[in-house]
């Protein structure tokens, strides 16, 4: 196995867009090969992550057409689909790709066109990545899955539930403020800025002022932050949203003549895990467990080692989760260490430093690819004020599903 470097990276502003899913890529794409120091015809495959592609758009098939746009219309291009991890398990066979020697330089990535759908119809389709024979007709939504989630943390750890979503509520609050520093998250705005926003547009038309001492008394107001499924309020909640993002994964050999900033792919990892009838504990999931043990084992390291995390925060408990899951809290721990504030930029470990699905946005067959990006922005020094200083070794962890799908990527800096 070759050592596979990433030479370049590229994202649209994610948010409301009112470009196809193939436009959308190919601006991401261009943007990768020319940071690259490459051209189109330097590609020598795509490997393209979407999932709802036919539904969204009424568009299978995109990624020939990925190619054919950014101008290499007959080499190999191939759809990768695992629900949320669909550009993580893109970008991971990539890698694998190219450390096997059959290629040298690969594009990949993902791309997503969530808002050309309803809500209704957005609901719909997201909760066929669960399993639709069971769960969509017994009522299951991942709003749902996730809120069922609180309870049995809450009830596990002997947190009483108003503490643990206060808690949550202090995801919500870090996420918002790292996404006010990235210019290309949905959100870029303080949970407080929201709240001045509100108080001022309310004045302006005359109407009774809110009187929020505070972000908490703002989370508690069900007026503006409504209950999604109890106890997950709006708050807690990703937003649909419409983006792409792609880098260029290169053999070292390539990577050396290409740039002068590689980041290597240090470890990969990837799990399957069944309906969540079938998983015995949804507050340690063995998939996640699993596939980040791998990530560890094949780069060489153990959770301490790692200097910041783009995890999937899908809703605010599942970033709780995820922490514990991939080693960096004890079980039962994680609300507690936001709480204390270690998992802010300059905190024992920087989670979601872009500002993570909860503020840049989760277009879903795109966020394993932006996840990527933002590290390897990272460490490469380049995030401004949202910097994580020093930082040698980044990971992502991207949840398909029920958790079915899950994959990590472990990068570190090159020389």
């Amino acid at each position: 196995m070759r050592e596979v470097a990433v030479v370049g990276v590229g994202m649209t502003r994610f948010g409301v867009s009112e470009n196809t899913n193939v436009e959308m890529f190919s601006e991401a794409a261009m943007e990768a090969i020319n940071e690259s120091n490459l051209e189109p015809k330097d590609i020598e495959a795509l490997f393209f992550g979407n999932v709802f592609g036919s539904h969204e758009e009424g568009q299978a098939n995109m990624a020939p057409f990925a190619v054919a746009d950014i101008g290499v219309p007959n080499i190999p291009a191939t759809r990768f689909e695992g629900a949320c991890a669909s550009g993580s398990v893109a970008v991971r066979d990539a890698f694998i790709w190219v450390a096997s020697g059959y290629y040298d330089i690969v594009l990949a990535g993902g791309t997503e066109r969530v808002l050309a759908m309803d809500t209704p119809a957005a609901t719909r389709a997201f909760a066929m990545c669960s399993n639709s024979y069971y769960e969509g007709p017994a009522g299951i939504t991942f709003p749902g899955v996730f809120a069922m989630l609180a309870h049995l943390y809450s009830h596990k750890y002997a947190i009483p539930l108003p503490k643990l979503k206060e808690q949550m509520a202090m995801v919500a609050i870090k996420n918002h403020h790292n996404g006010k520093l990235n210019p290309k998250a949905h959100f870029q705005a303080t949970i407080r800025d929201l709240m001045e926003a509100r108080i001022a547009r309310a004045t302006q038309r005359g109407q009774p002022v809110p009187t929020w001492a505070d972000e908490m008394e703002f989370f508690r107001d069900i007026k503006v932050n409504p209950m999604i499924a109890d106890p997950l309020q709006l708050y807690d909640c990703c937003p649909f949203t419409d983006g792409a993002a792609a880098l260029v994964l290169a053999s070292i050999d390539k990577a050396r003549a290409l740039t002068d900033k590689p980041v290597l792919v240090a470890g990969v990892g990837q799990c399957s895990a069944g309906s969540l009838a079938d998983q015995k504990d949804y507050t340690q999931m063995k998939s996640r467990i699993l596939s980040a043990k791998q990530a560890y084992t094949q780069a060489g390291i153990e959770p301490p080692d790692v200097d910041l995390c783009e995890l999937h925060d899908c809703f605010t408990i599942a970033e709780i989760v995820a922490m514990e899951c991939l080693g960096f809290f004890e079980f039962g721990q994680g609300s507690r260490a936001v709480a204390r504030g270690e998992t802010e930029i300059g905190g024992k470990i920087a989670i979601n430093p872009s500002g993570g699905l909860k503020a840049v946005g989760h277009p879903i067959g795109a966020t394993g690819a932006r996840q990527i990006y933002e590290v390897v922005k990272q460490l490469r020094g380049e995030c401004g004020e949202r910097q994580v200083a020093g930082a040698t070794i980044g990971m992502t962890d991207t949840l398909g599903g029920d958790a079915g799908t899950i994959c990590n990527i472990i990068l570190r800096r090159g020389w």
